[in-house]
């Protein structure tokens, strides 16, 4: 049983907590008081010192950044490559599978937009066929129906925990089904890593995306893309960088023989730094003290919410993550969330294009989403709970609320 987050320490050690009721980590979360000075710090090395100086003197410490992204998902070092975002990352692992005429990807209706439409770019341009398997009863992926997809595929792609919704789609079944099936398998983790524990082992995914600024309360600018070892040898960047290649003839190349094939030669050290520190506290308070502590947050909220008198929840019944979604009916989502910024609640609205397959095919509009973290405190969710009320009683009737 593991022991409960004392979210009075993390409130302590979070400068923005005292602001705003900050409810967006979904979004990007708060950093961690040693996180901001680990960034800060190095850029005032780097105004002395010089770029390349301050980076070779921090050498051991942006190595220790790859353990730790690597211990956060039961990878090797080797198999991690440090990127600007989780679009970097999966942008690098798709163009490298190479992917052309007649190859078939599947995805589940909870893909990420930026994903989505990289694929369709591929289908359009490259004939690449890009098929949605449906969702079941749940809103989770059907596996049948994806057992019977991944079929001769080229590519699974799935996101585990959705931006439209608190979904947890069943990754570790899909893997189990796409290993079976001989298909290498994407995983985009940018809204569950730092919030529900994330195994490549257990979950079977060969490459993997995510990104810092969520729930891992990393600075924005900062992603993580894993390769795994026996796929790494099969794949290479589209753009081979002196990062990852050495020039070795008049036309000839060697890579790396590491995930650090995709990165680039240019990138922050200070944000990286900044990654490295907000991983190593991820792993002091343990995922799974994490996970329980939001997961039961997360419950407490839609209960609350759901209490209210014009009040909508939106997500699906397979939502045990810290992303809650509801609408106003009769309010448009977004002046939802422009209205609880006026209360220092924040919140964002999700639009369909952020999620056309699942939202538009669920028949919602945009919704509202909160997401907390372990800085939030009892009286944060009271703020949403109150003022969401205030603005669904001003379009009909409320009751009694609490948080």
């Amino acid at each position: 049983m593991t022991a409960p987050l004392d979210v009075a320490a993390a409130r302590a050690l979070t400068p923005g907590a005292g602001g705003a009721h900050h409810l967006n980590a979904a979004g990007a979360s708060l950093p961690s008081s040693a996180t901001l000075a680990a960034v800060v710090d190095h850029l005032e090395l780097e105004a002395h010192a010089g770029g390349y100086e301050a980076a070779a003197s921090v050498r051991p410490r942006l190595e220790s950044v790859y353990e730790a992204a690597a211990g956060l998902i039961n990878a090797g070092a080797d198999e991690i490559a440090l990127v600007e975002s989780a679009t970097v990352g999966w942008r690098r692992a798709v163009d490298a599978l190479r992917l052309g005429p007649g190859d078939r990807v599947i995805l589940s209706s909870t893909a990420y937009v930026s994903f989505a439409l990289h694929l369709l770019n591929l289908e359009r341009e490259r004939g690449v066929v890009v098929e949605v398997v449906p969702s079941g009863a749940d809103g989770s992926v059907d596996l049948g129906e994806l057992e019977r997809a991944l079929s001769g595929a080229a590519l699974l792609a799935l996101a585990h925990v959705p931006t439209s919704s608190g979904l947890v789609e069943p990754v570790a079944a899909a893997g189990r089904l796409a290993r079976g099936a001989g298909v290498p398998y994407l995983l985009d983790a940018t809204q569950s890593a730092g919030q529900l524990p994330v195994d490549v082992e257990a979950i079977g995914c060969d490459l993997l995306v995510t990104t810092g600024r969520k729930y891992l309360r990393a600075p924005r600018g900062t992603g993580v893309l894993y390769v795994r070892r026996a796929l790494l040898e099969r794949l290479g960047p589209s753009a081979p960088d002196v990062r990852g290649a050495e020039w070795t003839g008049d036309r000839r190349w060697t890579m790396t023989g590491t995930a650090r094939r995709f990165e680039t030669w240019e990138a922050s050290i200070a944000l990286r730094l900044g990654l490295g520190v907000a991983l190593e506290e991820v792993r002091a308070l343990g995922v799974e003290a994490i996970s329980a502590h939001l997961v039961a947050t997360a419950r407490r909220l839609r209960t609350a919410l759901s209490a209210l008198a014009g009040v909508q929840p939106a997500d699906p019944p397979a939502s045990p993550s810290a992303i809650v979604t509801f609408l106003v009916p009769g309010v448009e989502s977004a002046a939802v969330a422009g209205a609880l910024a006026e209360r220092r609640v924040n919140v964002v609205a999700v639009p369909p294009a952020h999620g056309w397959w699942d939202l538009a095919g669920r028949g919602l509009p945009a919704v509202v989403r909160a997401s907390p973290h372990v800085y939030n405190d009892a009286g944060d969710l009271r703020a949403l709970v109150d003022g969401v009320a205030a603005i669904a009683g001003a379009h009909g009737p409320g009751k009694e609320h609490a948080a």
